[in-house]
């Protein structure tokens, strides 16, 4: 088969088109590389198995151009900060809903049947059920879950009109091979500027569980392999979870500093938005036959190990 892959120079997207790469299939990624880059996937460049093209979703008609002839869309471009759309309230409206828009018109103008998409846990807001299961009828606490609901609806709108197949996966966080945003990166660019003091937003007590990369690709086509509903809608996330000042340890003893003086921001939340809790009930995932194979502090060491091996990501954040 022929993938089109939205975002696949960024951190999940490279990982899954090495994976598609290898299993024999054709791969072509459609990146703006504003977050992506060309370092994840150049070791496929001139491989008759793999093209590149530079653009963003939101250029429509090269959007179209560049689908015709694929079998299978994985969308993974978007707004990947959570906490961005405090400020700049349209970034999620036009880089998750509408983009998610323009996927799926040009998918309808090539007759293209079958979409991934790249949701979020985000979308059950603050849920008082977990492990969450996939049926909580959610309320919204950010924009950023907003409008990945918001695209989950007009793919399930899109699959009964125009006869389309879709897996819709709502992500905990990943973390692991190619990661370049989130609270292991955070912390390490932190600790780089000042190794004495660690500022960790909230109290410290927000527990999280994060899926290795690795493991969540092998997921997502684990579902699309043999899941066939019209639409299926899957949580992908791990068993495990745990809190920010467990990783903070972790990541202090990894990079081998002591008696590192942590302060807090305060409050149960880092941030407008963000949950104190995110723990997904992963039993649909796993009656298809996957599980996780790495435990979130063998995720959490493997993605410090390759942060300190690959520093010069540091140099395209602030």
């Amino acid at each position: 088969m022929k993938f089109f892959i939205t975002g696949g120079a960024g951190f999940i997207g490279s990982n899954l088109a090495d994976e598609v790469i290898q299993r024999g299939h054709k791969v072509t990624v459609y990146d703006s590389l504003v977050t992506g880059h060309e370092s994840f996937i150049q070791h496929h460049f001139g491989s008759p198995n793999f093209q590149l093209v530079k653009a963003d979703v939101l250029d429509v008609s090269l959007l179209e151009k560049s689908m015709e002839g694929h079998d299978v869309v994985v969308h993974f471009q978007a707004n990947a900060d959570v906490r961005g759309g405090i400020h700049n309230t349209r970034v999620d409206l036009e880089q998750n809903t509408i983009a998610t828009y323009n996927v799926l018109d040009a998918m309808r103008k090539h007759n293209i049947k079958n979409i991934l998409f790249s949701s979020s846990a985000t979308v059950y807001g603050e849920p008082e059920v977990f492990p969450t299961p996939e049926n909580i009828a959610p309320i919204q606490t950010s924009l950023y879950g907003a409008s990945k609901y918001a695209a989950e609806a007009m793919i399930q709108a899109y699959c009964e009109y125009y006869g389309m197949r879709s897996w819709i996966f709502r992500f905990v966080s990943f973390i692991g091979k190619r990661y370049t945003h989130g609270v292991i990166f955070d912390f390490i660019k932190k600790l780089h500027h000042n190794p004495s003091t660690l500022h960790i937003l909230g109290d410290g007590q927000q527990r999280k569980s994060y899926l290795n990369v690795s493991d969540g690709v092998n997921a997502m086509l684990t579902a699309f392999d043999k899941a066939n509903d019209k639409t299926n809608i899957f949580n992908l996330g791990h068993h495990e979870y745990m809190n920010v000042v467990d990783l903070a340890d972790i990541l202090c003893a990894e990079l081998g500093l002591q008696n590192v003086n942590y302060t807090f921001a305060g409050g149960s939340r880092g941030w407008l938005g963000d949950s104190p809790f995110v723990h997904l009930d992963v039993s649909k995932i796993k009656s298809l036959g996957w599980m996780p194979q790495k435990s979130i502090r063998e995720g959490v060491i493997d993605t410090i190990q390759y942060l300190q091996e690959n520093n010069y990501l540091f140099e395209y954040r602030d």
